[in-house]
């Protein structure tokens, strides 16, 4: 199993925001992790990849009060839930964010050089580079022109391509269809199933359940924190209490 999560929960003071969740990826899934906004789904991926430790640190003593982190996170066999973020990141568990976040005022390329700070041999950064000018063209063609200047479509396949340049094992992206017109979503969407056919395990936050679970080896349904069942796209859809309740079909 490349990321096995373990009994994970996470409060700020006493408001309990993940609440025992126990989730699994193997190489080379696509695996969802859907529910409503406020399901803590977000929260449950910057937990994983260290950002919610490193925010414990950053307030600690100051008068935004306590953050409790339990639960074990094993990748690749080790548990990281300790480490701090830019380790998690050399282990090749890598966070593309919501809302994309783009360094606005610099460009393009620039944007995907930051992505790829970790790597220090120039062709490895060329090879990484082209492969994520393959899959987004139009990064290529907007090489030199600056982020905040992009449409939000354009915004999010940087996010993920600059994610994709340090080539990790497990690219977790958090709400990629946020605030797109259904035709570039639908974009997006074919441009993240296209990274898993080359091979790219992928871990999917999202709102969009029908177009989500087009996609997805296997689903997560997030609930008020907890995991409130899991299975295959074709066995959710079966349950309708699952459609009615949770998934607003």
């Amino acid at each position: 199993m490349l990321l096995e999560v373990k009994n994970l929960t996470v409060a700020y003071d006493t408001a309990m925001i993940i609440n025992n969740v126990s989730i699994s990826v193997d190489s080379g899934e696509l695996v969802s992790l859907v529910g409503p906004n406020g399901a803590g789904k977000s929260t449950f991926l910057r937990t994983i990849t260290g950002l919610v430790r490193w925010e414990r640190e950053t307030l600690k003593g100051t008068r935004y009060g306590d953050i409790t982190i339990e639960g074990t996170v094993t990748f690749k066999g080790e548990n990281i839930e300790k480490l701090p973020a830019h380790d998690i990141v050399k282990r090749g568990l890598i966070h593309c964010p919501e809302r994309r976040r783009p360094f606005t005022e610099m460009t393009v390329l620039e944007n995907l050089m930051a992505g790829a700070y970790l790597i220090k041999d120039h062709k490895t950064f060329r090879d990484n580079l082209e492969a994520v000018y393959h899959i987004f063209p139009v990064l290529k063609d907007r090489s030199k022109q600056v982020s905040g200047t992009l449409s939000g479509g354009e915004q999010q396949m940087l996010a993920i391509g600059r994610s994709l340049m340090v080539k990790p094992l497990l690219l977790c992206i958090d709400e990629p269809s946020t605030g797109l017109a259904p035709q570039v979503k639908q974009l997006v969407f074919n441009k993240i199933k296209d990274i898993q056919a080359l091979g790219m395990t992928i871990l999917l936050v999202e709102q969009d359940v029908s177009m989500t679970f087009t996609m997805a080896d296997r689903n997560y349904i997030l609930s008020h924190g907890k995991i409130v069942t899991q299975g295959t796209s074709a066995e959710l859809l079966k349950d309708e209490t699952v459609r009615q309740s949770y998934l607003g079909l």
